[in-house]
């Protein structure tokens, strides 16, 4: 703790502002790691249940409305809302048959909701690569610095150098304590996400053919 308080009270404004930075991407990446944690583990809870209540139901109406207190984070109900509502009259997608409005409505949806459910992986995925950099950058800064602190003192030996090298070395780890968070969050939110997508397709493309049966 002392070294890095040292590191800031003799660093200059360029060491300051990657410390600032780092800590920045720190917090905003531990910010959506639990907001995203938070988000997904209900939607994928709410997915299974909500699917089965939904399949349990006599009908659309029904099984909308067994929904309404299962489906929390809103992933099942948008596909369902789709399907509900007719294409506007006058309208190209109204000349359109059945299968097709069915097709590109389910598909829209499904955009929207798979969009939601990765908002913030973007940042992540942001926070994990340029971390390292910064914090190394904020290293090389530091050493130059430090070496031209000493420069000017006439004399340079081991202590005095280990010192002012050593402090200055925190910036590299604190940019990997900032980006393994980060990569590991993506990565198990990405597996997340990505079982949603395949739970939210089949229930799409089961929705579909079970209402294009319905009128053959």
């Amino acid at each position: 703790m002392n070294g890095l308080t040292h590191l800031w009270e003799q660093g200059d404004a360029v060491g300051k502002a990657v410390a600032l930075m780092l800590l920045l991407m720190s917090i905003s990446a531990w910010v959506v790691i639990f907001w995203k944690g938070w988000l997904l583990t209900r939607a994928r809870r709410d997915l299974v249940k909500g699917a089965q209540a939904f399949w349990d139901s006599s009908d659309l109406a029904a099984g909308r409305q067994a929904l309404q207190g299962l489906d929390r984070e809103a992933v099942l109900l948008p596909l369902v809302d789709s399907v509900s509502t007719p294409s506007g009259a006058g309208t190209l997608a109204a000349r359109s048959d059945r299968e097709a409005q069915l097709t590109r409505r389910l598909r829209d949806s499904l955009h929207d909701v798979l969009e939601r459910l990765q908002a913030g992986q973007v940042l992540l995925a942001s926070v994990g690569a340029v971390s390292p950099f910064v914090g190394l950058f904020g290293t090389v800064w530091g050493i130059y610095h430090a070496m031209i602190s000493i420069s000017t003192e006439g004399s340079v030996s081991l202590d005095k150098v280990a010192g002012p090298v050593g402090e200055a070395l925190i910036m590299t780890a604190a940019g990997l304590a900032v980006a393994i968070p980060a990569v590991l969050a993506y990565n198990i939110f990405g597996k997340f996400v990505s079982a949603c997508e395949a739970d939210l397709e089949g229930f799409a493309h089961d929705l579909r053919e079970t209402l294009l049966s319905e009128k053959e």
